[in-house]
């Protein structure tokens, strides 16, 4: 489903550190004024700068996705007919790579119908992500406050501190991280999904880097923007188009990806086919006048919190009946 391009959602927000935070850059250097443990740096806005790398931030909410999906679904792969229509909520273990070997000899729709409900989103060895972060750079406007900690190993025996194991490290107590994640052919569950991560995160139930279960890494999230686009489409009046197809919405509506995908053959995947919902929102052209988007500003009423409630709305329509989330 990467050959065509039927939606896309663009998320901005910055985060901003609750506390001491610290992505470790995976090597000393040989300068002996630095701490054991330094920030990740690169260069950016005409100097050498901490950041937070996307590959960090996905893998953080990656696992967190994983950890609501087993909580209300399942983390086995199911058992019965994958041929059949019937959907099974389920996550299961990127890290076993034998877990994916039933998905070689398959189509590539059927590798996605038979993946689980993260790998749809995160993609595994044989299917391709289709949500992707940005490295989160630095406000310049709001300078950062780097500290220097020290720490002691501890003895896994006695529970005293090692002698002589002394180490320090840097952390960023003060910031503004500014970020987007991509998210392109999507259903409204998926998008729920990630709305759901993102509240978790904000509210302090996972955190972000080195030493979490010590305090540190918890962090607060500030909405920018979210745009929802569908580069196929056109307005005319207050309806929505399909470009070339008898397709057709009002101009407020939320449209997953199966929408689009009317009919059998148009739809391998098995997207959801009436994967919508209305919004406060008002659709505008996008840029150039070619295609469409709803965009939704801010933290209030009308803002970022309002499109994850209403993509969560068909999030519990995946649950199995009688869970909410």
């Amino acid at each position: 489903m990467h050959k065509l391009l039927v939606n896309h959602c663009t998320i901005d927000f910055s985060i901003i550190p609750v506390g001491p935070i610290l992505i470790k850059s995976g090597k000393e250097g040989a300068d002996p004024t630095k701490p054991n443990m330094e920030f990740v740096e690169t260069y950016h806005a005409g100097g050498h700068s901490v950041y937070l790398p996307g590959s960090s931030l996905k893998g953080a909410i990656r696992a967190h996705a994983e950890r609501i999906v087993r909580t209300v679904g399942s983390d086995k792969r199911p058992t019965s007919d994958p041929k059949s229509d019937k959907f099974e909520l389920w996550a299961d273990d990127p890290l076993k790579n034998e877990n994916y070997e039933y998905l070689k000899k398959l189509a590539p729709a059927e590798i996605y119908q038979q993946s689980s409900f993260t790998d749809q989103i995160f993609g595994n060895t044989n299917i391709a992500s289709r949500l992707r972060i940005q490295d989160a750079y630095p406000d310049t406007t709001k300078p950062l406050r780097i500290e220097e900690r020290n720490g002691v190993a501890i003895d896994r025996v006695f529970g005293s501190a090692v002698r002589g194991a002394l180490f320090n490290y840097e952390v960023c107590t003060f910031g503004d991280f500014r970020t987007k994640i991509h998210l392109k052919n999507f259903s409204l569950a998926q998008l729920g999904l990630i709305g759901l991560v993102l509240r978790d995160l904000n509210d302090g139930w996972f955190g972000l880097g080195f030493a979490k279960s010590r305090g540190m890494g918890t962090v607060e999230l500030q909405y920018h923007s979210a745009v929802v686009q569908y580069p196929g489409c056109e307005l005319r009046g207050d309806k929505i188009y399909a470009i070339g197809k008898e397709l057709n919405w009002p101009n407020t509506y939320l449209l997953g990806a199966g929408v689009f995908l009317q009919g059998k053959e148009a739809n391998p995947y098995k997207f959801p086919v009436d994967d919508k919902q209305d919004t406060i929102i008002t659709a505008e052209e996008m840029s150039y006048g070619f295609g469409v988007q709803l965009t939704w500003k801010g933290e209030d009423e009308r803002g970022v919190p309002d499109l994850f409630e209403r993509a969560v709305r068909q999030w519990r329509e995946l649950l199995p009946k009688g869970v909410g989330a």
